[in-house]
């Protein structure tokens, strides 16, 4: 597809249509390139410079000679750069919304949303080394870069390594060994944030780890049952369950476990699957084949396991995959074990307390969980022994700009957003000044 042609092609301002890399504020093409395709359609939408390791020590050193005049100028005058790199985000949401629905699949309201949503940190705060956005979705943070340039972050205070999957690797271990670079922060699967943290050892970085999840979603006997049924779609099928806080385990108590599956699989039935750009899409395409045969893969076994499908099951054409309930779920399947990372919910019966918050807590990960009650002493109760680093109570919903979003056990490191994102990007400094008087 040449890359004129729709999706692309309705770009209010065609020039945020960026397919090469930023190093030190020169758009750097490369020696090789990549594609990148629409999942909803397969075709091309661009190829974008593939860089190396080579590249890589270019942007680093650019950033670390661009460091010192960036951190002297003082609060206020780096403030008003950012707040008007943010204007601009907000400015072209309909542009980034567009190109990421365009590379990523997502419905174009959402991703719109989504746009705003990452704006927002940028208004809240922001402090940047290199980026290296993934392979499959380059343009939106391409885009976001050239209204950088615009807002006046001067040359090499950001900088955007394009790669594929091969170079990425290349190019993570420049990062990794480099004695300039001080701070690696990294969202993405728990498999490679343990290469970084290997690989970032012998220089014993700082680390930001936002990794895998597999999300709990506790539906009590006492919760508002529709209130938990429009959380749990929320939460589910959002991105079409690509999202590392989608609730992964659905756990209902028995008295309400019937009513629960009847409503939620009445609710996602109705979902819409298709093009992101049709109007009244819900769930657009998954990001790529793979992820397709892993969905297929942990229904297969949920049903060989005596799961029963109650909504969807089939894989659609191309990339796209039914909404799925499947009741009767155990914890000897699959998904009760590894994150789906699609549209596939499988829902568990349990009967008490502590038997959800031992089948909520019976895993590595402790990213995001989520619960529905009514009981205030078991909404502390509940919290408390939850083994997550966010904990939604009758929300569907958690992330915004102003909160620490983060996990723990082996869901990552450290936080984003509010006060305490600031702390993985500074150094605590502690100064002894004796009697100056003497």
């Amino acid at each position: 597809m040449d890359m004129k042609t729709a999706p692309l092609s309705l770009l209010n301002d065609p020039s945020l249509l960026k397919t090469d890399a930023l190093i030190n504020g020169q758009w750097v093409q490369g020696a090789q390139r990549f594609d990148v395709h629409d999942p909803a359609t397969g075709q091309k939408l661009a190829d974008v410079a593939n860089l190396g390791p080579a590249e890589a020590e270019q942007a680093i050193h650019a950033a670390n000679a661009a460091w010192p005049a960036w951190r002297n100028k003082t609060g206020k005058e780096r403030s008003i750069i950012l707040r008007k790199w943010y204007d601009l985000l907000m400015a072209h949401v309909e542009d980034l919304g567009r190109l990421m629905t365009a590379e990523q699949g997502k419905p174009f309201p959402e991703a719109k949303g989504e746009v705003a949503y990452g704006a927002s940190f940028v208004e809240w705060f922001a402090e940047e080394v290199v980026i290296k956005p993934a392979e499959l979705t380059p343009l939106t943070a391409l885009a976001a870069a050239e209204l950088a340039v615009r807002a006046g972050i001067p040359a090499g205070v950001l900088n955007v390594l394009t790669a594929d999957s091969d170079n990425s690797i290349a190019v993570g271990k420049v990062f990794c060994a480099s004695d300039i670079v001080r701070h690696i922060s990294f969202t993405g699967s728990t498999e490679v944030g343990r290469i970084l943290m290997a690989q970032s050892a012998p220089t014993v970085k700082k680390l930001a780890l936002e990794l895998g999840g597999n999300a709990p979603f506790i539906v009590f006997d006492d919760a508002d049952v529709d209130s938990a049924v429009e959380g749990a779609i929320a939460s589910k099928y959002r991105n079409a369950g690509q999202t590392c806080v989608c609730a992964n385990r659905i756990y209902v108590q028995s008295g309400v476990y019937d009513e629960f599956v009847q409503k939620f699989s009445a609710k996602v039935q109705a979902l819409k699957v298709g093009n992101g750009f049709e109007d009244g899409v819900l769930q657009g395409p998954l990001i790529e084949p793979a992820a397709v045969a892993k969905v297929q893969r942990h229904l297969e076994d949920a049903l060989q396991r005596g799961g029963k499908i109650v909504t969807g099951g089939k894989p659609l054409q191309g990339q796209f995959f039914q909404p799925t309930v499947v009741a009767d779920a155990r914890s000897d399947m699959l998904c009760a074990k590894e994150e789906t990372f699609g549209p596939f919910a499988p829902v568990f019966r349990f009967n008490t307390e502590q038997e959800a918050i031992d089948a909520a807590n019976n895993t590595e990960f402790g990213l995001a969980s989520y619960f529905y009650s009514r009981d205030v002493g078991r909404i502390f109760r509940v919290s408390e022994a939850l083994e997550y680093g966010m904990v939604g109570i009758n929300v569907g919903i958690i992330a915004t700009e102003h909160v620490p979003f983060g996990g723990v056990k082996q869901s990552g490191l450290g936080r984003e957003g509010s006060h305490h994102g600031m702390d993985e990007y500074v150094e605590m400094k502690y100064l002894c000044i004796g009697d100056v008087l003497k």
